[in-house]
């Protein structure tokens, strides 16, 4: 079977309807839009969220918090995490993004004091916690800043 030669099985579609041909059609005249006012028209109709003039929804509802668009959001990872590699290794934002431990890196990459490290590894972030650093450096690893 190839692509060209696929077809919907019988009764799963149907034409579209071919308004405003003709009257005898029941589609033809108005086209099905009724008779006067602001959707009948071409180019007619209300914006995206609008509710006839009375306060739409998204203005009614309280706004709560703030979002510093300039602010850094690092990709948060716990001690722990960083077993998934072999002992003696660097452990860098690029080996954890392709180790899969990390989706994305965002602004940098956080280490946090969570769990415990088994293995010495030579780690590269740009934050650490406090927690973190002991842990690494009680493993007979080093934690560096980049």
């Amino acid at each position: 079977m190839k692509l060209h030669e696929l077809k919907a099985v019988d009764g799963a579609t149907r034409a579209p309807k071919r308004k405003g041909r003709g009257t005898g059609t029941g589609n033809g005249t108005t086209a099905g839009r009724g008779m006067n006012g602001q959707k009948s028209r071409s180019g007619g109709g209300v914006r995206l969220g609008f509710e006839g003039g009375q306060m739409p929804l998204y203005r009614r509802i309280p706004k709560r918090g703030f979002k510093n668009i300039w602010g850094t959001e690092y990709t948060v990872l716990n001690v722990s995490d960083l077993n998934k590699f072999e002992a003696g290794s660097t452990v860098t934002p690029e080996a954890i993004k392709d180790a899969g431990l990390a989706k994305q890196v965002k602004d940098g990459i956080k280490i946090l004091g969570g769990g415990a490290l088994e293995k010495g590894l030579t780690v590269q972030a740009n934050k650490f916690s406090k927690t973190a650093i002991e842990k690494i450096e009680a493993a007979g690893g080093k934690a560096e800043v980049i």
